[in-house]
């Protein structure tokens, strides 16, 4: 009779031990929604995955992004041509609902081989499919790109801009099937540090905001239009919903930076 009674004790005192834990876990969990989160160590690429175009998974072409001090950069010193080397680097964790923030500039002369519309241009791809399914050449992750443009020196040209590779966004009640939106941001020529912040809410809405401005939004994003890859597996998914997915920012030619980059998951 007492070892049951003690056998029941333990019993009951294990569950509670779980129930304990399990609450714990809960409590932490919630703590760690609407917090800003860094993403990059000071001094290395723990956490990210690299895809460059011709290059195999995790294969950080020619050291092209490096990080030093807790900013990252995109650098072309090893290199002699561009070559439509395009490359992405993935934070290796999916997200459907967050803000995610950075500042970013751009520094140097664009590489030799880079387009002309490469210039001063570089990205944040939302939503991206997962890394391990692109193709060996695929140049650009179905996604939507939050565009980063520098100014040129001469006129306008605005940034946080959206593009949509692979995708198509509803602005104004209108499905656009274009590849670029202009944002109605300012012109930011020089290498200044420029801050953007992206609000994505699962498949609704995202919003651009640039040095905490709001210069684009956007909604009811779904798959669709042109791809480079994996065509049959895109083409089945045509107008289906885009939820979820990576976050990636891009190397495509010109040299540029990243620093103070965050999210906090809503």
């Amino acid at each position: 009779m007492i070892m049951k009674k003690i056998i029941i004790v333990a019993l009951i005192s294990g569950l509670f031990l779980i129930a304990c834990k399990s609450v714990r876990k809960k409590t932490e969990e919630i703590q760690n929604k609407n917090e800003w989160v860094s993403l990059l160590d000071e001094n290395s690429l723990k956490g990210w995955v690299v895809k460059i175009t011709r290059q195999p998974l995790g294969e950080n072409y020619k050291n092209t992004f490096q990080v030093q001090n807790g900013v990252l950069s995109v650098d072309y010193d090893a290199y002699d041509n561009f070559n439509d080397s395009f490359g992405h680097i993935f934070y290796d964790k999916e997200y459907s609902d967050y803000k995610f923030r950075m500042e970013y500039r751009f520094t140097g002369e664009q590489l030799a081989g880079g387009g002309n519309w490469a210039k001063r241009n570089s990205g944040i791809m939302v939503h991206c499919e997962n890394p391990r399914q692109m193709g060996i050449d695929q140049k650009f992750p179905v996604s939507l790109e939050v565009q980063l443009l520098g100014g040129l020196g001469d006129g306008e040209r605005t940034t946080g801009n959206v593009c949509t590779p692979g995708t198509h966004v509803v602005i104004d009640g209108e499905l656009i099937k274009k590849h670029c939106v202009d944002s109605n941001s300012k012109t930011y020529d020089g290498d200044q540090w420029v801050k953007v912040e992206v609000e994505v809410r699962n498949d609704s809405i995202i919003k651009h905001y640039i040095n905490n401005e709001l210069v684009l939004e956007y909604a009811n994003f779904e798959v669709g239009g042109k791809v480079d890859a994996n065509k049959e597996l895109w083409q089945s998914k045509e107008g289906k919903p885009l939820s979820k997915g990576f976050i990636s920012l891009q190397s495509e030619s010109h040299p540029c930076e990243f620093r103070n980059i965050e999210i906090m998951e809503l």
